[in-house]
């Protein structure tokens, strides 16, 4: 029984060994392991010689991946084997998929982008706001005013900065521009308490509002007085629509994962809280 226990306490426990590998899969970036499995890109081979593990690797990167780095058209040829192996994707997965295409901006990759939203509505998957965002404004992108208008008026809860700048971009390319001066007025003059949160709106969503109206007197004299009110209330931000579309949130979960990380004491491989309270 002391052998048995000895080797249990000396085995290396399964948490070890999934944080063994490192290899991450940026695109035209090798990886940090072994130099077999290092490649510049190496999409295709990664996917169908390494195991499960790495893969997961892979579905947890961040939007910044596919907002900052070059390549993401290697990234793309990623998520279509993967897509092709049958391999499950998470909510995370499908917002770096629809960024990636929201980045490429092409007619291909809209039509990929159409394609996994269809299918994972079609399996009864809740796709994120974020995911959403990023196919409307792909779909804005690619003057799909319509595919647009119906991608956003299945948002849940658009109440984002980012919902807010692209529905104005929808009323723009909708030509609903009285419509699009009415909701400028609601967000300017609205409920004023310092309590409730107050629509943002990018200077160059509104630069883009003033071009649109400057031929049509009455409506460039409301949106300038508009204007001066979203500014006095502290409405505007200097921000583009692409950066807020590709800004990385902090995860509220990684210090409460680093809190509960350890909780088998390393000397007596006892619960934390019974070795506290035996010493």
């Amino acid at each position: 029984i002391v052998r048995e226990g000895m080797a249990a306490a000396l085995r290396p426990s399964s948490r070890v060994l999934l944080q063994a590998p490192q290899i991450l899969v940026y695109p035209g970036v090798g990886g940090s392991g072994s130099v077999s499995c290092r490649c510049p890109l190496g999409a295709k081979r990664y996917l169908l010689t390494d195991n499960v593990m790495k893969l997961k690797e892979f579905q947890q990167q961040k939007v910044a991946v596919a907002c900052s780095l070059p390549g993401t058209k290697g990234a793309l040829e990623v998520l279509i084997e993967m897509k092709n192996q049958n391999v499950k994707f998470t909510k995370d997965t499908y917002v770096l998929a629809f960024a990636i295409c929201y980045k490429l901006n092409s007619p291909e990759s809209f039509k990929i982008c159409t394609t996994l939203r269809e299918e994972a509505l079609l399996k009864g998957e809740i796709l994120s706001r974020r995911a959403c965002c990023f196919a409307v404004a792909l779909a804005l992108n690619q003057n799909e005013v319509a595919k647009a208008v119906s991608i956003f008026s299945q948002i849940m809860n658009p109440e984002s900065i980012a919902c807010t700048n692209l529905n104005v971009i929808i009323h723009i390319q909708s030509n609903t521009l009285e419509n699009l001066i009415e909701t400028l007025t609601n967000a300017a003059e609205g409920n004023l308490s310092k309590f409730v949160k107050r629509c943002m709106f990018s200077e160059e969503v509104l630069a883009k509002v003033r071009e649109k109206v400057k031929d049509v007197p009455a409506l460039l004299a409301k949106f300038d007085e508009i204007y001066g009110k979203l500014h006095v209330s502290g409405q505007v931000t200097n921000y583009s629509l692409d950066a807020v579309l590709c800004y990385t949130p902090r995860d509220r979960k990684s210090h409460t994962l680093l809190l509960n990380k350890r909780m088998v004491s390393r000397r007596t491989f006892r619960p934390l809280n019974q070795s506290l309270l035996a010493e």
